[in-house]
């Protein structure tokens, strides 16, 4: 017993006379220059600068195909890459250009939307995933699109009328 609190007393006064040393003089003024120097000349992240992130088609019929370009510039300090655009149902789909843009230079994405079974208020987001700061930017569209004669309707289901079941047991519900 009396050994292992030598011991133990032997460790830690090695450990508290090893620390005293301040980590602040062990650094080499030659690294912080060049540490300095490296990160003046490191270049900002792209920035995805859109002209309208939400375009509204207005008024369309179901089944209607449209299309808008959205118009963006990189205003950052390095090149932007676009990576991946997806629409928020398969009803809408972006297509842009695969090439990297260099700051200052304009790019394009083309976003259509099928309102194809899509009747009246529609709003759709694009999330681009992209090399910006967020990593993720988002535009958007919505319209009107007016239902197809005869197709969905815009009453309240829960209206309809309804036959009920003379069978005992049933009261109050169906079975259409």
């Amino acid at each position: 017993m009396k050994k292992g609190f030598l011991m133990l007393a032997a460790v830690a006064a090695m450990v508290f006379t090893s620390c005293k040393d301040n980590a602040a003089d062990k650094v080499n003024e030659e690294n912080q220059k060049e540490v300095a120097e490296r990160d003046a000349n490191s270049t900002g992240a792209p920035v995805m600068k859109f002209d309208n992130e939400m375009h509204d088609f207005g008024t369309i019929n179901e089944g209607d195909v449209v299309e808008h370009t959205f118009m963006f510039e990189n205003t950052g300090d390095s090149p932007l890459v676009v990576s991946n655009a997806k629409g928020s149902c398969g009803c809408t789909v972006p297509t842009w250009s695969k090439e990297p843009i260099a700051p200052g230079e304009k790019g394009e994405m083309v976003v259509k939307f099928n309102s194809n079974g899509k009747p009246n208020n529609q709003m759709k987001t694009i999330r681009i995933t992209a090399n910006t700061e967020s990593g993720q930017e988002m535009i958007k569209i919505k319209s009107f699109v007016t239902p197809k004669a005869g197709g969905a309707k815009t009453g309240n289901p829960v209206n309809k009328v309804r036959k009920t079941s003379t069978q005992p047991g049933h009261e109050g519900h169906n079975h259409d």
